[in-house]
């Protein structure tokens, strides 16, 4: 393991983190959120479109994950509504609307990023 991941007790298989990445504020912030996580090794980025296309391979790893982290940018909840259409209802979620950053209101910055990252990592912890 590399001296920037960070392990877990909670379990072997991967933290898994799915995002919003949709065209609103919300969307890129939640995209930006879950790369600055899987940079930092808090959980691995991983590919919504790969569950909602059903790809064999991807659905195995996430069968497999420790934890899977949700993050939506907006009210719709389509991470969330994808992974349970997939079967999976063992995840953590998080709305960035819970957090006060509303659709059309957010600036994508490096303080509203932080906040999805802090909250994120709680979710995550063991």
């Amino acid at each position: 393991m590399s001296e920037n991941q960070k392990s877990c007790a909670c379990g072997e298989g991967p933290k898994l983190i799915f995002s919003c990445s949709g065209a609103a504020d919300v969307g890129a912030i939640s995209d930006q959120a879950a790369r600055k996580l899987n940079r930092e090794g808090a959980g691995k980025m991983y590919c919504l479109a790969g569950i909602g296309g059903r790809v064999s391979g991807i659905l195995k790893t996430t069968e497999a994950a420790a934890r899977i982290l949700a993050i939506d940018g907006c009210p719709l909840d389509c991470v969330k509504n994808c992974l349970e259409q997939a079967g999976f209802t063992k995840f953590e979620h998080l709305q960035l609307a819970d957090l006060g950053l509303d659709k059309g209101k957010s600036p994508v910055n490096d303080e509203n990023i932080a906040k999805v990252c802090g909250a994120a990592t709680e979710k995550m912890a063991c």
